[in-house]
Parts: C-alpha cells; sequence; structure tokens
C-alpha cells in the first residue's frame, strides 16, 4: 500500500485555509511551476487540486453503497477506508483501487487517525448509530465536513451536541435522508407546500414492522477480522454473541429499531411537507409492546401521535397499521401521499397539477452531488445538521412516550420534557469511558 504524499506547504495554517483553498490562491498560483503543479484553471474543475478528497468511515452495506456513490463523481477521489472489520476494510480498498485503476486506497482502523490528517477534506460515515455523534463530533472539530447516514444521532441530547459542533466549527453536513433528491418525494412536498390541498391537518407516516436477525449466539468467538471493543465504543458493554452486521438495529443500545432506522426518511418528508424543518411537536403519546426476544429489545410493531403548536396531528406507526409513505390531509377531503417510486392524490387534477411561476420549486443535482457541491461553494444542504436532528428527535421522543407508556410535553424551542423527570432521564446516556462527547 502506498502512503499518501504530504506536501508541507498545503498543510491547514492558523488562519483555517484548507488544502484546496491554499492551491487556488495567489501563493499556489505563483508557485505552481516550481512544484510542477499545473493550475486548476488549466485542468477544469476535475483538476487534483479541484477534488474533494474523501474518507469513507465504516463501510459495511450502507457504507459500500454510499462510497459507490461518491466514486462516480468525477470531482471527488476517495483516498481512504476506514473500519474496525479489517475484511471490510480489505474488501472496499479492492473495490476503490479497482476503480480508479492503481493501489492508493488506505485502510486506516481508527476515525482519529483519519480525521485529525490535512490531506482529508470530507468523510463520509456509516457506522452503527451509537458511533454518530461521537464520530461526527470529532471530525467537525478537525475541520472535516460531513455526509453522515440516518437516524443523525442515537439519542437525542447526542444530536444536540452534534448539531452544535458542526455550526461552532462551519462544518457542511448532508444526512444521508436521500428521499429529499428522490424526484417523486419533492412533486409532492411542491404540491403540499404550494397549497393544493389547503390547509393542513393531519399527517400519516406509515414506517416498516418487524426487525429480528440471527439468534444470538453466547458461545459465538469474536471474529479475528472484528475489534469488538472498538466496535461497541461508546454504548455499554456486552459480551459478543454473533450479533453485530445489520442485526444491531433491533438492539437499543445501538440502534432503534425500524422506527429509529425510518424514521430520517417519511417522517422528514412529513416535516419538510409541513415547513416544519428546525422545529417539531409539542407533545408524543402512544404504544409499543416491548417485549425482549433474546438480545433484541426494540418493539416489533409501534404507534404514536404527535401534535404540533398550531394543531396539526401526526401519527407515526409500522405499516400494519398506517399505510407506508407520508400522507398529507388538508381541505375538504383532500389528501397527498408519497412513498418510494410513486405519488397519489385525491383528485387527478391535484395530482397533475403544474407548479407555476413563483410557487416554491424544489430540485437536486442527486444527494451525494449535493453534498459535494456544497462542500465547494459553502451553501446549505439538503438536509443539513439541524434539519435531520429534528427528523430524528421525532422517533426519539415517540419512543420515550412508548417506553414511559405516558404523554411526553415537549419544548421544541428549548428542547425540553416538561414535568417528567424519568422521561427527561432516557433523553441521553453518557457515554462509556473513555469516549466523550467533548
Amino acid at each position: 500500500m502506498r502512503a499518501l504524499t504530504f506536501n508541507p506547504f498545503v498543510r491547514k495554517t492558523t488562519m483555517n485555509l484548507s488544502r484546496r483553498t491554499f492551491l487556488r490562491g495567489s501563493a499556489a498560483t505563483a508557485s505552481a511551476a516550481l512544484f510542477n503543479i499545473v493550475p486548476a484553471r488549466v485542468l477544469g474543475q476535475n483538476a487534483p487540486s479541484n477534488r474533494i478528497a474523501m474518507a469513507m468511515i465504516g463501510v459495511g452495506g450502507m457504507g459500500r453503497g454510499n462510497m459507490g456513490s461518491f466514486l462516480g463523481i468525477e470531482d471527488v477521489s476517495v483516498r481512504i477506508v476506514c473500519d474496525v472489520n479489517t475484511k471490510k476494510m480489505e474488501d472496499a480498498k479492492r473495490h476503490v483501487d479497482g476503480h480508479y485503476k492503481n493501489a492508493d486506497c488506505l485502510m486506516i482502523k481508527d476515525f482519529r487517525d483519519v480525521c485529525t490528517r490535512d490531506d482529508i477534506d470530507a468523510v463520509m460515515i456509516a457506522t452503527p448509530d451509537h458511533w454518530h455523534a461521537i464520530i461526527g463530533i470529532f471530525a467537525a472539530r478537525h475541520g472535516k465536513d460531513i455526509y453522515g447516514e440516518k437516524p443523525f444521532a442515537h439519542n437525542l441530547l447526542e444530536g444536540r451536541a452534534l448539531v452544535n459542533a458542526v455550526r461552532q466549527h462551519g462544518r457542511i453536513w448532508q444526512t444521508g435522508s436521500w428521499q429529499r433528491s428522490s424526484g417523486e418525494m419533492r412533486r409532492a412536498v411542491e404540491l403540499v407546500r404550494n397549497g393544493r390541498i389547503g390547509r393542513i391537518s393531519r399527517m400519516d407516516v406509515g414506517l416498516p414492522s418487524g426487525g429480528r436477525g440471527r439468534p444470538a449466539d453466547p458461545s459465538a468467538q469474536v471474529p479475528p477480522e472484528l475489534d469488538w471493543d472498538f466496535w461497541l465504543g461508546p454504548a455499554p458493554f456486552r459480551p459478543f454473541q454473533g450479533v453485530c452486521d445489520f442485526d444491531w438495529r433491533w438492539v437499543l443500545e445501538w440502534g432503534g429499531g425500524q422506527l429509529m432506522d425510518w424514521v430520517g426518511h417519511h417522517a422528514d418528508i412529513a416535516q419538510w411537507g409541513i415547513d416544519r424543518d428546525t422545529s417539531g411537536p409539542v407533545s408524543f403519546e402512544g404504544y409499543a409492546p416491548f417485549e425482549p426476544d433474546g438480545i433484541y429489545d426494540s418493539p416489533k410493531t409501534y404507534r404514536f401521535t404527535c401534535r404540533y403548536a398550531d394543531g396539526i396531528e401526526m401519527t407515526v406507526a409500522d405499516s400494519s397499521q398506517v399505510r407506508s409513505g407520508t400522507t398529507w390531509y388538508g381541505e375538504n377531503g383532500a389528501w397527498i401521499w408519497v412513498d418510494r417510486g410513486r405519488y397519489e392524490a385525491s383528485s387527478p387534477a391535484i395530482r397533475d397539477s403544474k407548479i407555476e411561476a413563483g410557487e416554491l420549486r424544489l430540485r437536486s443535482p442527486g444527494h451525494q452531488r449535493d453534498f459535494i457541491a456544497c462542500v465547494k461553494n459553502r451553501d446549505t444542504t439538503l438536509t443539513p445538521a439541524e434539519v435531520a436532528h429534528r427528523s430524528a428527535s421525532i422517533g426519539q421522543l415517540g419512543q420515550i412516550a412508548m417506553l414511559t407508556g405516558r404523554k411526553i410535553t415537549w419544548n421544541p424551542e428549548t428542547e425540553q420534557i416538561i414535568n417528567d423527570t424519568a422521561a427527561t432521564a432516557l433523553l441521553g446516556r453518557t457515554p462509556r469511558s473513555p469516549w466523550t462527547l467533548g
């Protein structure tokens, strides 16, 4: 494996100049001949000096999918793959090297060694949920822009800490809530936001039910390629029981079941449709049968209702109870429904309505493409940190209401549960030592 070359002249300075900014500056242009660098204006937007150097942190299922998308963007250079599983890293490296037809991709196990490098501009994070906030905060603190998977964070307090870090360090964040880049989703939201069904009174959000994988095996041995303690990281220690890849979702210490796996999709679209991206409901109540099945303790079926300050009501439930996707209900019986690949409305006139000049139009060049464009121009992405946090908080607060079995009153401005100490304690947890959010 060939190491990446460090150039002392393009390191970040105390003025926080990035590698690309330095190379685009007058000093780099004047010195181009000396260092045998062709100026970006000659080679165009895909010149090496103008490509976004990325590292992929977490290269399992979703991480591999994201990695493939970034490899398909010409002005991105995937330089590093990072995972606590060496076999996954090796497989990802082979894929990257095969794409670029070289052997330059580095394998680095520890995300901290990735984020402190000056030759990396941005990272993709696709780890289990319990790692999202700690890695994201560390990356932001070290000047990296971030494409992070949903849900935004494992719990609400971690989510707020991550939002604050992204904001404090001036980083670009895009969440993998890719439905915002999907044509049918944008079309449905345009119709709702442009008043085709009048004032919205309620919404239904249908998510998958179920969620169980291979049975736990107390005698299972940690495979030699996996660093189990590092995989657990900030989560409470558990002995390895053969439950790791994908099935971590159904363990509440690591994930949040189907609810948290999907709330960053359909509930995110629901809030987009009513223009509540940076706020949220004021109350939550519902029920789920929490019946542990060995290591798995997330509910297979669930239902809760939340209400916004202006009276809009939203029901979030598994699709055995509510139609899959997002449905907005307006005036005079009018409605609009959308799910992946299709949308419907209460009448053809609404469904086929033309978006007129002067009305809201939503566009996206593609979710990963949108992220890279915003890294370059420093604009806001389709799913920035605050928006993703608010979408995830719907599921997190709904889960708390179902766990406690009582109505939760919430202040979305201060992000506090009102007059319920026990419920408040469920908003976050102390990371396992030595990990911290600080």
